[in-house]
C-alpha cells in the first residue's frame, strides 16, 4: 500500500542519536552510526521525531510500505515500560499509556450541582459525517479538536467552543482521513471559514490534525489564519500561538 513514512538521509545524517527517543513507536535505531529505520511496521509516518533532528536528515515520503501495525508497536513498548506511572523518559506511547491522573485535594461536591450550559450548537461534529457546505460553517470560526480534547478539559464548552463551528478527528485511529483535508479544503473555499482553531493532545500522534490543515491551506485557493493549541493530558494549555 502506499502511505506516509519516514526518509533517512543518510549522507545528512551524524548519528546524534536525539530522534531516537522521540520516536515513540520505537522504529528508530542507531546502527553502524546512522539513523536506521528498523521496522517499516512501527513507523506511523506522521513524523514526531522530525523536529529533533539538527541536519534535516529526517524528511516524509508517500510511497509503497508496508502498513502500520500498531500491536507490533505495543508489544515492543510493553517490553520497555517501567514501573513508575509517573516515567515518561520509558518506553510505550504518550496516547496510550495507563495513567492515574491525581489532582489536588477534593472537588467541591457543589460545583456540579448545575449544568454547565453546553455551547455546541451543530449537530454531527465528527468529520467523517459533517458536510463541509452546512450552513453552520459558512464565514464561521472553525474549530477543529482531537476526539480526547473536550474529556480532559474542564472548561472546553465556555473557554474554547464558545461561538464556533465544531469538527472533531482522531488522526490516529480514523480512517480514510484524506476524505478530512478535502473537507477542510471545502470549508475554506467554498464555506469560506473565518479562522481555524486546531487543538491537539500533546501526544505526537495528534499532530496529524495541523497535517491536515496546512494539506487543506496548501490545496485552497483562500488562506485562513490558523491558531495552534496543544492540550496537555491533565487538561492544561501547554501551547497556544498563531502560525
Amino acid at each position: 500500500m502506499k502511505r506516509d513514512i519516514l526518509k533517512i538521509d543518510e549522507d545528512l545524517c551524524n548519528g546524534c542519536g536525539l530522534c531516537v527517543p522521540n520516536c515513540l513507536e520505537g522504529a528508530l535505531q542507531i546502527i553502524d552510526g546512522k539513523v536506521r529505520m528498523v521496522s517499516e511496521l512501527m513507523c506511523d509516518g506522521l513524523g514526531a521525531c522530525i523536529g529533533h533532528c539538527p541536519e534535516g536528515a529526517i524528511t516524509i515520503e508517500t510511497r509503497e510500505a508496508e502498513p502500520y501495525n500498531e500491536s507490533l508497536v505495543i508489544e515492543a513498548q510493553l517490553s520497555n515500560i517501567q514501573t513508575n506511572k509517573h516515567d515518561h523518559e520509558g518506553g510505550g506511547c504518550p496516547g496510550s499509556r495507563t495513567m492515574i491522573i491525581e489532582k489536588p485535594g477534593k472537588q467541591n461536591q457543589n460545583t456540579f450541582a448545575t449544568d454547565q450550559p453546553s455551547e455546541l450548537r451543530q449537530w454531527p461534529v465528527q468529520m467523517h459525517l459533517v458536510n463541509p457546505n452546512a450552513p453552520y460553517f459558512r464565514g464561521a470560526d472553525l474549530l477543529l479538536a482531537a476526539d480526547c480534547v473536550a474529556f480532559s478539559m474542564g472548561g472546553f464548552h465556555s473557554n474554547h467552543l464558545k461561538g464556533k463551528s465544531l469538527a472533531i478527528a482522531c488522526p490516529k485511529l480514523d480512517q480514510g482521513t484524506d476524505s478530512y483535508v478535502e473537507k477542510l479544503t471545502a470549508m475554506i473555499d467554498i464555506s469560506k471559514v473565518n479562522t481555524i482553531t486546531v487543538m491537539m493532545m500533546e501526544v505526537p500522534c495528534c499532530g496529524g490534525l495541523m497535517k491536515m490543515v496546512k494539506t487543506a491551506l496548501d490545496n485552497a485557493s483562500r488562506k485562513v489564519p490558523v491558531k495552534k493549541i496543544i492540550v496537555g493530558i491533565i487538561g492544561n494549555v501547554l501551547q497556544e500561538e498563531w502560525v
